[in-house]
C-alpha cells in the first residue's frame, strides 16, 4: 500500500482554535479544493466534545470526500503537580475515543511529552511522560487507536517549548515504550531542524516505528546560517529568519526521507502541515508530495538499498 496524503490548516490554526473567527466547518469546505485524501484535525478546533457535535464534524469530513486519519492533541505530562498530570491523562484518553469516533480503527492520536519547564529535571520529566503514555495504552488498545508521539517544537498555545524537543530526550521516551501495536512515532522533519537536529539522523533512529508523518519545509533568510540561529541550549526558536514555504523547496532532504520510508514499506499517512503563505502554496506542496509518493511507492519505484 502507498502512503496517503492529508492536509492540515496550519495557516488558519489561530483563526479556528484561537480567535474563533473561522470554524472547522469553514476549513473542511475550503479543503474541498485541495488534492488530499484526508484532513488532519487538532483538538483545539472543536468548540465542544459532545458526541453530537463531534459526529457533525465527522459527517462534514465524510461529505467532503475525506478521511480523518490523524488527530493532533497536546497533552502536558511534565506538570509537577500529579493531579494536573492525571487530568492531562484523562483528557488524552477522551481524545483517543474522539479519534476513533472521527477516524475509525487504526487512526492516529498524537501525544506529546509536555512543556520544558525550567524547574523540571530531565529524569523526572521522562518518568512522568512514560508513565502517562503507559496509562493511556490500554485505552488505545480498547479503541484500536495508535498513539503517535511527535518530535514537536511547541504547541501554539503553550508557554514553554516541547520537553522532548531534542533527539536524545525524545528517543529515551520512545525506547522506554516497547509497544509497537498501538504506539509509534509521528515524524516531523522540520521540527528536527527547529531543534537543531538532523532530520535524517532522527528518521534513521525511528524508521521502523513511524506511524504517521508531517510534511512541511523551512529555509533560511538571506545571509543567515543555522549556526547563527542556534541558541545556547542547542535549540532553535521560530525565528523570523527561518521561513516557511512550499514542501520540497526548503532544507529538508525529501528524496532521502522517502527513500527511508519506502525501504521500511511505510503505508501510513503523510499530512502537509504548512501553507503558511496561503492555499496556493498548500496546493503546490500537495502536488509535490503526490509526486514523491508515485516516485518512491508507485509501479516503478526508485530503487533503494
Amino acid at each position: 500500500m502507498k502512503p496517503k496524503i492529508a492536509a492540515f490548516p496550519k495557516c488558519y490554526i489561530e483563526q479556528i482554535a484561537g480567535a474563533r473567527t473561522m470554524s472547522v466547518f469553514d476549513w473542511i469546505k475550503m479543503a474541498g479544493a485541495l488534492d488530499a485524501d484526508g484532513l488532519e484535525m487538532y483538538e483545539g478546533f472543536f468548540t465542544t466534545l459532545e458526541d453530537g457535535y463531534i459526529d457533525s464534524v465527522g459527517e462534514a469530513i465524510q461529505s467532503g470526500g475525506f478521511a480523518m486519519p490523524m488527530l493532533c492533541c497536546s497533552p502536558d505530562f511534565t506538570q509537577p503537580d500529579p493531579v494536573a498530570r492525571q487530568k492531562a491523562i484523562e483528557h488524552e484518553a477522551r481524545m483517543i475515543r474522539i479519534t476513533r469516533r472521527l477516524g475509525g480503527p487504526r487512526s492516529v492520536c498524537r501525544v506529546l511529552s509536555g512543556q520544558r519547564r525550567p524547574d523540571v529535571r530531565v529524569e523526572d520529566g521522562i518518568e512522568w511522560v512514560v508513565d502517562g503514555i503507559q496509562q493511556l495504552l490500554p485505552v488505545a488498545r480498547e479503541y484500536d487507536v495508535i498513539l503517535g508521539m511527535e518530535n514537536h517544537y511547541k504547541d501554539g498555545f503553550w508557554k514553554y517549548p516541547e520537553f522532548a524537543q531534542k533527539k536524545d530526550v525524545f528517543l529515551k521516551i520512545v525506547e522506554a515504550i516497547p509497544d509497537r501495536g498501538h504506539f509509534g512515532v509521528q515524524y516531523d522533519p522540520s521540527n528536527a531542524i527547529v531543534a537543531g537536529d538532523d532530520p535524517i539522523d532522527l528518521l534513521v533512529a525511528v524508521q521502523d516505528r513511524v506511524v504517521s508523518m508531517h510534511a512541511s519545509d523551512r529555509w533560511l533568510g538571506d545571509g543567515v546560517t543555522i549556526e547563527e540561529l542556534r541558541q545556547s541550549d542547542g535549540t532553535l526558536g521560530y525565528s523570523p529568519k527561518l521561513k516557511h514555504g512550499v514542501v520540497g523547496k526548503g532544507l529538508n532532504d525529501y528524496p532521502a526521507i522517502f527513500t527511508l520510508l519506502a525501504k521500511n514499506r511505510y503505508s501510513g499517512w503523510i499530512s502537509i502541515e504548512d501553507g503558511m503563505n496561503g492555499m496556493e502554496e498548500m496546493a503546490e506542496s500537495l502536488a509535490f508530495l503526490h509526486q514523491m509518493v508515485d516516485r518512491y511507492f508507485g509501479e516503478n519505484p526508485v530503487p533503494h538499498e
